[in-house]
């Protein structure tokens, strides 16, 4: 039996239009899904991705806990796109680029090639090639 691939991954934010705006411009596309739960507070916008898999937004109104993002706390690292080649990540930096958003450059390392940069809310995001 083979293990399934993942379908979506959801992060909470603090300001969900500010958040929706900048993956809108990063993704280059519009949400496919747009909910505003009246129970909670709970609030959700989606992308759908190349490959099929989801990128889901969340806000959860007044018990929201709104302390900065950490890589280093207990939870989530970071979330990374795959790029098929070296060329492709090359094309990802330079759109970072010119959509004004901050990057550490490319980075090589034996495992493959990286560009790291964060969301408004300083959420740690890649763009990753394989090596070669």
């Amino acid at each position: 039996m083979s293990f399934p691939p993942i379908t979506h991954v959801a992060i909470t934010v603090t300001d969900l239009a500010r958040s929706t705006d900048f993956y809108s411009r990063l993704f280059g596309s519009d949400a496919v899904l747009d909910e505003d739960e009246t129970t909670g507070g709970f609030h959700h916008t989606v992308f759908a991705l190349d490959g099929g898999s989801l990128f889901g937004l969340h806000t959860h109104g007044e018990g929201q806990r709104t302390d900065a993002f950490d890589a280093k706390r207990t939870g989530l690292d970071h979330v990374a796109f795959a790029c098929a080649d070296r060329a492709a990540l090359e094309q990802q930096a330079s759109r970072l680029d010119e959509l004004g958003i901050a990057h550490g450059g490319i980075v090589d390392a034996h495992y493959g090639s990286g560009v790291s940069f964060t969301d408004p809310d300083g959420i740690a995001l890649e763009f990753f090639a394989p090596p070669g």
